[in-house]
Formats: structure tokens, C-alpha cells, sequence
């Protein structure tokens, strides 16, 4: 996707002061100025209407071919996103190949389809629980091949992006870390956030500059914290007006067994829905803050910083309201939804660079396997961004 790019973002440029450039040239002996930091944001410049009809081509067409047109689909999608993402004057591309992805989608879907048909039977059983077991084996390695993938396949300013992650960091990322939240209740949960993003972010490189992470594990459970809280406190506030509508139910005079059992079990399953809705809000918040700690602390080849002022908050209640569209319009306000939050969060990033985006080096990318990529978007593993 190359449309015409948006009004120039020429980026802001913090130049020293006047005054001080001046006693600079007059004077000698005095410390280097600081280098020149220029501000570039990020634009995008989709619209629900366009992209709403890219959707419902990719919608039809892979109802139409039962699944086979899915890679196609994809890349369609990562391409309109990408094209429509600019950073100084450039935008971002998406070039995987469809026909990679179909066979990774054919490999992965072969497995599922096998663990879906034997689970139903005690005889074929065990082989559902073999395929179970390989897949929790190899999850880590499939997010491994996942990132370098999609790395692989992103260009800006027609150079590539890289992934160096290798199985041994993945394993302890994605395999021990998960399992020490398991083990502890979910007190290593926040530790096993900031695991999964400093591997995530300090293996991937621009080029040849590799990125690093300057994040810490105390704000992670700062963050953890703060939407554990969220979901506490709506609980406790949900549950009081529960509590007494069924003791209210429970006390109301003539009300016969029925009607008591069926206003019980009503007031049961709103609280239940509440409680859904609840656990959602918290996991939104989780992210949207997320990433936006993690996107104020990336560095690129000790000369560029990427910045984030996004609200966390206002993310939340996005991605909230953007799932109430969607299931009220079952699924057709879904274009609008994408858009809409890409457009809220790019509008709240930005680079500051302290040299010029062109001097980034190529590297040389070997080819990457789609297995990875497909396994995480069939079976809907989710990364964290």
C-alpha cells in the first residue's frame, strides 16, 4: 500500500538555544552541544468505510473457499495497516508471501482438525492428548517463529526488519516463566510480562541496529496490581446490589419455590456476566498499559527512542465500547473497531531520533517459515501487543 502520504510530519526538531550556539562559535574549550533530537509522530491514515469493504471481501472470500483464501486474507489486512502507517514522510510495509503462510496454515490445521476428531473418542484419546502435549512443547518455539516472521516480513524505508530470538530464550520466556505464574497463583505473572517483552523487543533489530529494553519488573506489577484492583473494587460493587436482591427475593412474603429458585438464578447469572465484563476491563487495562510502558522504553541502535502518550485508560474503555459494537452488530462494526484503535494509538506514539532515519544499515534477512505465524493466528495465541 502506497496511497499519497499524509500532510508532512517533518518532525521537531529541539535545537539548542540561540544564545548558546552563539557563545559557542565565540568561545573555545567548552563541552560538546547535545545532539540535535528531532520528533517524528506517527500517522495513520485508514478509514472504517475503505477498510470496512477490504473486510468483507476477506470475510466472503474465505467463507466462500472454506478457509483457503485465510493467508491472502491476512496479508491483505497487515498490508492496509502497514500502508497506512507513516513515519516521516515514509510509510511501513507488510510482504509476507500467502502462499508460506497456507502451508503453515495446512500444517497447523492438519493437527487441529486430528486433536478435534480423536478428543470425541476413547479410543483414538490418547492421540488428542499427545497432540495436546506437542503443542504445549512447542508454543514457545511457535512464538519464536511467529516473531521472526512478522519481522521478517515488515520494510520501512525499504529496510527490512530482523528477529534474533533463538529457542533457548523463548523456552525460558514463554515455558518456564509461564509456568513459575502457574505455580506461585499468579505471583510471577508480572515477572513473566516483563520476561516476555524485554526478549520480545531486545531480538529484534532495524536493519542492523538491535533494539533494547529498558524497562523493570517492578512496574510490571505496578501494572498488574492496578488492574487486579480494577477488578477487585468493581466486584466488591457489583456484589452488594446481588446480595441484597437475593435477600430481598429470599425474604418477599407468598413468593412460591419457583419463582424464588428462578429470581436466584437470574440474579446468579448477572452477576456472572458482571464478572466477565469485570475480568475484560482489568485484561484491557493490563495491556493498554502495557504497552505503553513498554513503548516509552525501547531504544534502536543507541540513536532512536520510540515514546508513547497514549492514555491507558482511555484504550481501555476503546477496546470496551469497541466490543459492545461488535457484538451488537455481530461483528460488522469489527472494521471500524480496528480502525479506530490503531488510529487512537498512533496518534499517541512517537520517535525521537538524534540522526536521520536514512542511516540505518541493511542486514541480511534469510527467509523465515510461516509455521510460527500461523500457529498464533489459528489458534489465537496472543502475544501481548
Amino acid at each position: 500500500m502506497t496511497d499519497a502520504p499524509p500532510p508532512a510530519p517533518p518532525g521537531r526538531h529541539d535545537l539548542p538555544p540561540p544564545a548558546l550556539a552563539a557563545e559557542r562559535e565565540e568561545g573555545e574549550h567548552l563541552p560538546p552541544l547535545p545532539p540535535t533530537v528531532t520528533t517524528y509522530p506517527l500517522t495513520f491514515t485508514g478509514q472504517a468505510g475503505e477498510y470496512f469493504r477490504l473486510w468483507i471481501v476477506n470475510t466472503a472470500l474465505s467463507i466462500v473457499t472454506l478457509g483457503v483464501y485465510l493467508p491472502w486474507a491476512r496479508v491483505r489486512q497487515r498490508q492496509y495497516f502497514y500502508g497506512h502507517t507513516w513515519l516521516d514522510g515514509q510509510n511501513f510495509e507488510y510482504n509476507a508471501n500467502p502462499v508460506a503462510l497456507l502451508r503453515g496454515y495446512l500444517i497447523v490445521g492438519a493437527f487441529f482438525l486430528t486433536y478435534s476428531v480423536t478428543a470425541n473418542f476413547d479410543s483414538t484419546l490418547w492421540i488428542a492428548g499427545g497432540i495436546g502435549v506437542l503443542f504445549f512443547g512447542l508454543y514457545p518455539w511457535l512464538v519464536m517463529k511467529s516473531l521472526r516472521f512478522v519481522a521478517a516480513s515488515t520494510t520501512y524505508r525499504g529496510l527490512r526488519f530482523r528477529y534474533h530470538g533463538k529457542a533457548g530464550g523463548a523456552y525460558l520466556t514463554y515455558g518456564l516463566a509461564n509456568i513459575a505464574a502457574l505455580l506461585t497463583g499468579g505471583l510471577a505473572l508480572p515477572w513473566a510480562w516483563f520476561m516476555q517483552r524485554r526478549y520480545q523487543v531486545q531480538n529484534a533489530a532495524y536493519g542492523s541496529a538491535r533494539a533494547s529494553f529498558r524497562g523493570d519488573v517492578g512496574d510490571f506489577y505496578v501494572i498488574g496490581l492496578t488492574g487486579l484492583a480494577v477488578g477487585i473494587g468493581g466486584a466488591v460493587l457489583l456484589a452488594v446490589p446481588v446480595f441484597a436482591l437475593l435477600f430481598v427475593l429470599s425474604d418477599l412474603p407468598g413468593l412460591g419455590a419457583g419463582s424464588l429458585s428462578l429470581g436466584v438464578l437470574l440474579a446468579l447469572l448477572t452477576a456472572y456476566l458482571a464478572f466477565l465484563a469485570l475480568y475484560a476491563v482489568a485484561w484491557q487495562y493490563v495491556r493498554a498499559a502495557t504497552l505503553r510502558y513498554v513503548l516509552n522504553r525501547v531504544e534502536v541502535g543507541g540513536v532512536v527512542r520510540t515514546g508513547a502518550t497514549f492514555s491507558p485508560w482511555r484504550l481501555t474503555w476503546i477496546g470496551v465500547s469497541n466490543t459492545l459494537a461488535q457484538i451488537l452488530t455481530l461483528g460488522l462494526a469489527t472494521p471500524w473497531a480496528a480502525v479506530r484503535r490503531t488510529r487512537y494509538i498512533a496518534q499517541g506514539v512517537q520517535v525521537r531520533a538524534i540522526a536521520s532515519l536514512d542511516d540505518f544499515a541493511a542486514d541480511v534477512t534469510p527467509p523465515e517459515s510461516a509455521l510460527g505465524e500461523a500457529a498464533t493466528e489459528l489458534l489465537d495465541i496472543n502475544l501481548g501487543f
